[in-house]
């Protein structure tokens, strides 16, 4: 028998995959996903289910037919209510000849008229008594008379009220209210507004306790969850992930040639950092930021604008260093990997080598029954380009992508430059709601109003919808990548906003909290602010990758989880402190040292490196840290500078520098160095220190002294003396 894939079936169907898939788990299928495979029959009976159900809603009455027999008992029941209302005003009109006894009687219907034509001629004493009585029977006839309102005990009074509502609060006349202000002195009409104090203590004094208004701030910039009736599905975000020459620019730039429409595959003629292709009809936006540097870099920053990542691997080189840092930062942003294995045409292509490396990382395949989907793939030949952009398709259906268009413009800066004639430019990709050429704008602390919008072709646009990316003209700065753009209806508002930011940035760079060190972490433990110590492990070979990750996860305690987030074969490198600074994490290594690069960029994060040559002193240290056992530091303080003028040989104790002190003082219980242009010739300690002939404690800067170094002669005229002592400092813990 022949096979089906669940997806196959369910464009057949025409129905979402995700659906198919739970109907087929309640039927006792045994599929996973929509990759499974599923029997012929079986097929066929999902076939015939559907079919039924079909045939069910199409024999269904239609639901105009029920409403029309439903109109003959309405109308039954207005047709019995008249002769009731009737009755009740026959018993009105016959019981009120029994309470006035003397009028004369009357026929029934005449019997309410005649009441109201005595008025003028008779005596108006014994004629206005029934008149009372009856308006205050007839309510009773009806139901229950109405309780007099109840003065509130308590009452909210606003920053500004007028009289009338004030007394209307109170339930009280506003005369009264009136009369109480002109006793403290406030004049005011019953339409005139009053301040909050006077109000009060009108209310105090009537007895009312006042409470203040709650008032709510409203954060303009927080997002509104949009009504489910509102969404539509939007088009997937897709970065494109991957190991050096592994074919990630060339993928890209076979996709741009195969799927970008005609008018714009000549026609591009800048890059703005992203760009849309169609497929059967839809999008997809890609983000053309090739390596994972960047998609940290944007997520160290707040931003999550990837659904999907494209890690590239070659067929003929498999699962790399870099390849591993990939699959860690898109783990670490939780965002679905879908593996392209390229280079499928070269001869010595294995993808089954590819998927065990994968499956040792925690990818397994879909065909090992995992869930991870491979694609075999040729970007220089264009082989399996259209598999790969349906299952991204697939991935983007299961994850049921939706926006609202119809809503203020939200979305994320991609990159941003300042160009010489158009000034600050920005690539903004759209996550939600549309934006519109006049949108006052906020990206960080940067405010503007859109002037220009281009597409990726370059062509002027009128409007942006969601995962749509534009190059927007009109802000008053340039912003950072990664900063958040939010569209709003005032520009003033907006311009308030982004200098509100830009003063909360200052504050935030004065008072930066550091990122976790081993020093700093006991303390943090203390105070609750960890719960996870994740760490980052790079060692010269494997074995000792392993080793040190076992050895220090075996560290980890009720109130702290040590969690190693990375680990690899090699030197460390800028993008493992990139990704140390996105998780504030601890970067160790074993028998390795970090580059040029990434000293700076870890010195510029105040990111802690810690190498090591012992496994037992990286067990040591994480165990000592997480303790509070840290060893003390010293810190090394200068006391002043010395230069030697002339020597003297001094029998039973050696050379004698008689020097001069150029700054600070030389101390007797110091420790010196000696330097030769500028060179370290020696480190040791002062043995004797003296002015002419006496023994002294110290000599300051602007006099002579005698220097003895301890088991050191080999003093020169000329040399400096540095003069310095170890103060230990106790670690911040």
């Amino acid at each position: 028998m022949g096979k089906v894939r669940v997806y196959e079936l369910a464009k057949e169907l025409e129905i979402k995959s995700k659906r198919l898939v739970e109907i087929l788990q309640e039927l006792g299928a045994d599929v996973k996903n929509h990759m499974s495979t599923l029997e012929d029959d079986v097929a066929d009976l999902v076939r015939e289910h559907f079919t039924q159900e079909r045939d069910k809603k199409q024999k269904q009455p239609k639901p105009g037919e029920p409403a029309a027999k439903k109109d003959k008992p309405v109308q039954k029941k207005t047709v019995k209510q008249e002769p009731v209302q009737k009755r009740a005003v026959q018993v009105e009109a016959a019981e009120e000849p029994k309470k006035s006894p003397k009028r004369p009687a009357k026929p029934v219907p005449k019997a309410q008229t005649q009441i109201v034509g005595e008025d003028e001629g008779a005596a108006p004493a014994k004629r206005r008594r029934p008149k009372r009585r009856d308006s205050r029977r007839q309510p009773s006839s009806r139901g229950p008379r109405p309780a007099a309102p109840q003065r509130p005990k308590e009452i909210e009074i606003p920053e500004s009220i007028t009289v009338k509502e004030l007394a209307g609060r109170m339930s009280i006349s506003a005369a009264v209210i009136i009369k109480k202000l002109m006793g403290i002195g406030v004049m005011a009409t019953v339409p005139q507004s009053i301040s909050w104090e006077a109000a009060a203590t009108v209310a105090e004094d009537l007895g009312f306790k006042v409470i203040l208004p709650e008032i709510e701030t409203v954060d303009p910039l927080a997002d509104v969850e949009d009504p489910p009736e509102k969404l539509q599905p939007r088009p997937p975000i897709v970065t494109i992930m991957g190991h050096v020459d592994h074919g990630k620019t060339t993928l890209l730039d076979s996709i741009r040639e195969s799927h970008v429409t005609q008018e714009e595959a000549g026609g591009i003629t800048q890059h703005i950092g992203a760009y849309q292709v169609n497929l059967q009809g839809r999008k997809i936006t890609f983000l053309d930021t090739p390596g994972h540097e960047a998609f940290t870099a944007m997520r160290s920053r707040g931003a999550q604008v990837t659904d999907i990542a494209v890690l590239v691997v070659a067929a003929d080189d498999g699962v790399m260093p870099q390849t591993r840092e990939a699959i860690s930062h898109a783990q670490a942003a939780d965002v679905p990997i879908i593996v392209a294995i390229n280079k499928m045409d070269r001869p010595d292509a294995n993808p089954d080598r590819v998927k065990q490396a994968l499956a040792e990382v925690g990818l397994i395949p879909e065909e090992w029954g995992g869930d991870t989907v491979c694609v075999n793939i040729s970007a220089l030949r264009k082989e399996g380009i259209d598999d790969l952009l349906e299952m991204i398709l697939l991935v983007a259906d299961l994850r049921e992508l939706k926006a609202n268009p119809d809503r203020m413009a939200r979305g994320t800066i991609i990159e941003a430059k300042l160009d010489k004639g158009r000034g600050p430019v920005a690539t903004v990709l759209i996550s939600n709601g549309t934006l519109r050429i006049g949108d006052a704008i906020v990206a960080g602390s940067v405010s503007g109003r859109v002037r220009a919008m281009n597409d990726a072709a370059g062509r002027r646009v009128e409007t942006a919808g969601p995962a749509t990316p534009v190059e927007v003209v009109g802000l008053a700065d340039v912003p950072e990548a990664g900063d958040e753009l939010v569209a709003l209806e005032d520009e003033k508002l907006a311009r308030q906003i982004a200098a509100q930011k830009q003063e909360e940035k200052r504050e935030a760079e004065l008072r930066r909290t550091a990122p976790i060190t081993l020093d700093g972490l006991f303390e943090r433990i203390k105070q609750g602010e960890v719960k996870d110590f994740n760490l980052i492990i790079k060692a010269d070979v494997q074995g000792s990758v392993e080793a040190v990750r076992q050895a220090l996860e075996r560290l980890s305690t009720d109130e702290v989880q040590v969690k190693v987030i990375h680990d690899g074969v090699g030197g460390i490198t800028e993008s493992d402190v990139l990704l140390a600074a996105t998780s504030d994490a601890v970067i160790i290594g074993f028998n390795v040292r970090p580059d040029v690069n990434a000293n700076r960029v870890a010195e510029r994060e105040k990111i802690d490196i810690r190498t090591y040559r012992v496994i037992y002193d990286a067990i040591d240290d994480v165990k000592a840290a997480m303790e509070g056992l840290l060893e003390p530091d010293y810190v090394e303080e200068v006391m002043g500078r010395a230069v030697v003028r002339a020597t003297f040989r001094v029998p039973n104790v050696g050379v004698v520098a008689g020097c001069y002190v150029t700054d600070g003082k030389v101390a007797r219980n110091a420790e010196l160095r000696l330097l030769r242009n500028n060179v370290v010739i020696h480190e040791g300690k002062i043995s004797s220190l003296r002015r002419f002939k006496d023994d002294v404690r110290e000599v300051s800067q602007g006099y002579e002294c005698g220097i003895g170094i301890e088991r050191f002669n080999d003093v020169k005229e000329g040399d400096e003396i540095e003069v310095f002592v170890l103060k230990e400092v106790k670690r911040t813990l």
